[in-house]
């Protein structure tokens, strides 16, 4: 049974920094494409950011770029996602969500886990 528990969200100022992780068991990481997404009140689910199997690509949504940054510690069966700048508008609830498919992709249906879900809330 795959499980992804995500972990670091809380309440921060705008320009603060968080870091959110997510621990992964019931699959193996190394071949499986990782990702956050985001779901602001009222909104549909998003992606935010998604890393292939050994961490060589990554891309993100062009309203993270340059203040998010994935990563991943295969050996450790976790997936990071560093926050910097945080805006009011980042504030969500964000998913970490897995596939074992190759490649990065950006779109809610390609992933077929998730996690529960960490509340970032970012004040102005």
């Amino acid at each position: 049974q795959v499980q992804l528990v995500e972990s670091g969200g809380g309440l921060v100022q705008a320009g603060g920094s968080l870091r959110l992780s997510c621990a992964a068991s019931g699959i193996k990481l190394s071949s499986a494409l990782m990702a956050w997404f985001r779901q602001a009140p009222g909104k549909e689910r998003a992606f935010v950011a998604a890393i292939s199997w050994g961490g060589a690509r990554t891309t993100y949504a062009d309203s993270v770029k340059g203040r998010f940054t994935i990563s991943r510690d295969n050996a450790k069966n976790m997936v990071y996602l560093e926050m910097n700048s945080l805006q009011p508008e980042d504030t969500a609830v964000y998913y970490c969500a897995a596939d074992q498919s190759f490649g990065v992709k950006q779109t809610v249906n390609d992933y077929s886990y998730w996690g529960q879900g960490t509340q970032v809330t970012v004040s102005s």
